[in-house]
This record gives C-alpha cells, sequence and structure tokens, in this order.
C-alpha cells in the first residue's frame, strides 16, 4: 500500500471520529425561568393568585401559585415560546402575548396587573308587606321545645309592621293550633276537677268546659291580635329585648301588655291589647252559666290574662330563647 492510499484510509478514518467527537462535546441549551409580581391597579400585590405557563409541548405546561407577597418563579424550562396566564378570585384574568425564553435566561414578568372583575348582580326590591310576609312564615315555625308554639314573639330587630290581612293570618294561625287546642283540652280538665265554670258534671261537662276554654282563648287571640290591632294601627307581637341589664329588660316585658309598638314604628299605649281583653272576656257571658256570670267574669278574667301576660313575657325575655326552635341568631 503506497503513502497515498495510506492517507486516503487515514481520512476516511479519522473524519468520521472526529464528527462523533463534536456531536458528542456539543453544548445542550441552557434552561431558563420566569418571575415576577401579580398587582392590581393601584400596586397591591395579590397572593394566592394562580400563575400557569403553556409552551409548544404537553410537557412544557406549568403551574405556580404567588406567595404572600404576590411573587412567583417557574424554574428550569426549556427555552421556548411559552404564554403565561394568571388567575385570582374577584379579577378578571391576565393573559400574555407569546414570550421568547431565550437559553439561560432569567426572564422577568413586570406587567402583570390584574383588573377587578365586574359582577353583574340583580337586585330585587322586596315591598314593606313582602318583608313582613317572609318575617311572619319564620315566626310561625318558631316553637318552645320544637312543640310549643311561639308565633307571637319578634326576635327580629328590623321587624317591620304587619298588613291587616298578616295580623288575621298569624292569629288564625296560633288559634287553630293543635298544641294549643291541647292547652284548652287541659284546662278544661283542670277546670272539671274544680268544678269551674259552674257547668254539669260528666262527660257533657268536660265538654263545655273545653268549649268555653276554646271560645276564651279564640275570642282573646282574634280580637287582641288582629281585630284591634288592625282597627287600631298597633303591633300584637312581644318584641324581644335581649340587651341591656337585667332590670331594663325586666321592665320592659312587664310593661309589654300596656305599652305596645304602632304601626308607625313608635312605642304607645297597648289600646289593642287591653281593649280585646276586654271584650274577649265580656264575651264569655254569653255561654258561661248564668251563675258564673257579671262583671266580675269580665274583670277576673282580664286580671288574669293580663296577670298570665306579664308572666309570659318575662319567661320569653330571659328564658325561652334558648329553647325556642327556629328563633332567629342573637346578633
Amino acid at each position: 500500500m503506497n503513502i497515498g492510499q495510506l492517507l486516503y484510509a487515514f481520512v476516511l478514518w479519522i473524519v468520521p471520529i472526529t464528527a462523533l467527537g463534536q456531536q458528542l462535546v456539543a453544548p445542550v441549551p441552557q434552561r431558563g425561568s420566569i418571575h415576577g409580581t401579580v398587582t392590581d391597579f393601584q400596586n397591591a400585590v395579590i397572593p394566592g393568585a394562580t400563575v400557569t405557563v403553556d409552551g409548544p409541548a404537553s410537557s412544557e405546561h406549568r403551574t405556580v401559585t404567588t406567595d404572600g407577597i404576590g411573587s412567583f418563579e417557574l424554574k428550569d424550562l426549556d427555552p421556548v415560546s411559552y404564554r403565561i396566564a394568571v388567575s385570582a378570585k374577584g379579577f378578571a384574568d391576565w393573559t400574555s402575548p407569546a414570550v421568547v425564553l431565550k437559553p439561560g435566561q432569567a426572564l422577568a414578568m413586570t406587567d402583570i396587573k390584574l383588573k377587578i372583575s365586574v359582577v353583574e348582580t340583580t337586585v330585587a326590591a322586596l315591598t314593606v308587606e313582602q318583608i313582613a310576609t317572609q318575617q311572619v312564615k319564620a315566626e310561625e315555625k318558631q316553637r318552645v321545645l320544637g312543640i310549643i308554639p311561639n308565633f307571637y314573639v319578634a326576635y327580629d330587630k328590623n321587624t317591620v309592621p304587619l298588613t291587616p290581612k298578616l295580623k288575621y293570618e298569624l292569629a288564625l294561625r296560633a288559634a287553630t293550633d293543635v298544641v294549643s287546642i291541647a292547652g284548652d283540652v287541659v284546662l278544661a280538665g283542670i277546670n272539671q276537677a274544680a268544678d269551674r265554670p259552674h257547668y254539669q258534671e260528666g262527660a257533657e261537662g268536660f265538654g263545655q268546659r273545653f268549649g268555653a276554654a276554646y271560645a276564651g282563648s279564640f275570642s282573646n287571640i282574634l280580637l287582641g291580635g288582629a281585630v284591634m290591632p288592625s282597627l287600631l294601627h298597633q303591633d300584637p307581637r312581644y318584641f324581644y329585648q335581649g340587651t341591656g341589664t337585667g332590670r331594663s329588660r325586666a321592665r320592659h316585658a312587664i310593661l309589654s301588655p300596656f305599652i305596645c309598638k304602632g304601626d308607625n314604628g313608635r312605642w304607645q299605649f297597648n289600646y289593642s291589647g287591653i281593649s280585646g281583653s276586654l271584650m274577649s272576656a265580656s264575651l264569655a257571658n254569653i255561654y258561661y252559666p248564668p251563675r258564673d256570670r257579671g262583671p266580675g267574669l269580665v274583670f277576673g278574667n282580664t286580671l288574669i290574662n293580663f296577670g298570665a301576660e306579664v308572666a309570659n313575657d318575662l319567661i320569653q325575655e330571659f328564658i325561652l330563647r334558648k329553647f325556642t326552635t327556629n328563633a332567629p341568631k342573637q346578633n
């Protein structure tokens, strides 16, 4: 083999090796990073924002959350073109144009400012009557221990006046409640044992006493809770105070049978409650036995009614709220 052939063989051997060596030692493109701070247009930082970068390949999708000062950093990114998206609660989404990350570059995003999102809302204005209806429906669910009706107590500080229609509806709801009727049955049993009023003995007498008890409670609720309050524009409910000294709360409860809230929102003398109670007691002269009738029956029953109401209002103010289901939470 002559020198020329040797040189030719050397070239054929060394050139591929050199090319391979060059391929092996060729530098790999350096990876880069993207960092920045998310703020609003008042330059207040937005922590907890979600920052997403998307490259051409699915493997180039990355997500991070801004820290307490609104900053973020995404490292070890391929040097390709990215789009950056930012979202945060209460703000409109933000998306960047395509940005090209160069090899080894630490790209700073300095223009991420989020706008407050515009939320379209529809406000339905309720009339006073609609609000009052909602409040009465809520009051009709109030029961002591989930059993005994407690409809005539207004716990809401923003209670609105009742319309005449609602006064009648509330009165009929209370007067026809099965638990209220059961209370009249118990009262009839007590009166049967005490032989008061002086009806006859036996089952027929018990029926008469139950009828008298129910007629008394029904007429008292209807006249004192609907008829007279509608005519005189007064509210028949007990307005729970719940705050202040024990003395002021006790005074409020004791005076409630005599001082009521008018439909105009002002406190005034309780003409409707007092007149309703007197009228109900007067009607008892129609169905009570002759020997029990007279002025004593009227004023005696009226005093009993007011005494019971004072006791009830004191218990309402200091005890019953905690045992009343569906009572609104106290502010």
